[in-house]
């Protein structure tokens, strides 16, 4: 099985927590909130484990609440390669209104990072891969970041000879899919950026999908379609990937998860359909759960049974 490195620059401890009622100007009870390390990469090392796969967690930290995430990732027993920084780790919101079941989500923008900063985390993302790894770069960026890091990152992975899966968004997204990357994985408004058009229909996925390949070095693109699944194009591979119908209890780590269930499929080998698939029961998996939880391997293994078999290709 190939290495798996995940790299988070912008990781985050997720605070969550329930209130009676949410009203303004009111002095709000809230419940013991519960505290997780976040941020896209860390979500991927921890489904990994979940599926019973190794990754080594790369991110930047600094502050007390960088050690506090140190800490919460020690408790899952997942090989860490902290970068540190002088700013602190952002902590996000999660407040849930238990008389209507509805969720309230606050995202802060994470520290400011130096040059030093950022190209420590890219000297030493060199020094610990090998041709082969597969690197999960996943997540937004942290201010004072170059846009175009994502595609540092992926000329650095070239150069070792490893293979990227790249999950970001905005122009970070735009700037890393003009690098070499193996997989990318935008959703259907991203594309339609990536194209320079305002939108995409579901008639046109296909003409755009492969004109985007052609244009671009990259091997494998994933069109993420919520609910609906997600499309796999590659140059010999035009696939519609459907989800299964599920009572969702939340979307927090969906896609995470269904990231962490394609590089653990190409990990094993599977074939880029299987990889596809595999990733959607994740994906769907993760909805299954309540709050910030992300997929179980035993909801993963019902639904990649169910998507094998409603398949078509």
């Amino acid at each position: 099985m190939k290495r798996i490195i995940t790299l988070t620059v912008n990781p985050a401890i997720d605070k969550s927590t329930t209130v009676a009622s949410i009203k303004p100007h009111s002095k709000l009870r809230c419940t013991a909130p519960v505290y997780e390390a976040g941020g896209g990469g860390i979500n991927v090392s921890k489904v990994l484990k979940e599926l019973g796969s190794s990754s080594l967690c790369m991110y930047m930290a600094g502050g007390p609440t960088g050690i506090h995430l140190k800490e919460l990732i020690d408790s899952t027993a997942i090989a860490q390669h902290i970068i540190p920084i002088k700013g602190w780790v952002r902590e996000n919101l999660a407040v849930t209104d238990t008389s209507n079941n509805q969720q309230y989500r606050f995202g802060m923008p994470g520290p400011s990072i130096t040059e030093n900063e950022w190209k420590n985390t890219l000297r030493d993302l060199e020094s610990e891969l090998s041709a082969g790894d597969f690197v999960v770069a996943s997540g937004s960026l942290c201010p004072g970041m170059p846009i175009d890091f994502y595609a540092k990152v992926a000329h650095v992975v070239a150069k070792k000879k490893g293979k990227l899966i790249l999950d970001t968004s905005g122009e970070a997204l735009i700037e890393g899919a003009k690098a070499k990357v193996y997989l990318l994985k935008p959703n259907l408004n991203e594309l339609a950026t990536l194209c320079n058009v305002t939108s995409i229909t579901y008639l046109e996925l296909e003409t755009y999908a492969k004109e985007f390949l052609k244009n671009n070095s990259c091997e494998i693109l994933i069109v993420s379609l919520g609910a609906q699944g997600a499309l796999l194009v590659t140059k010999d591979i035009f696939a519609k990937i459907p989800a299964p119908v599920v009572h969702q209890k939340s979307t927090i780590g969906a896609g995470d998860s269904m990231v962490a269930g394609m590089v653990f499929g190409l990990s094993q080998e599977k074939s880029f359909t299987e990889m596809a698939q595999f990733g959607i029961a994740c994906g769907t998996a993760a909805t299954m759960t309540e709050g910030t939880q992300l997929c179980k391997k035993k909801d993963v293994d019902k639904l990649y049974k169910w998507i094998l078999s409603n398949t078509l290709t």
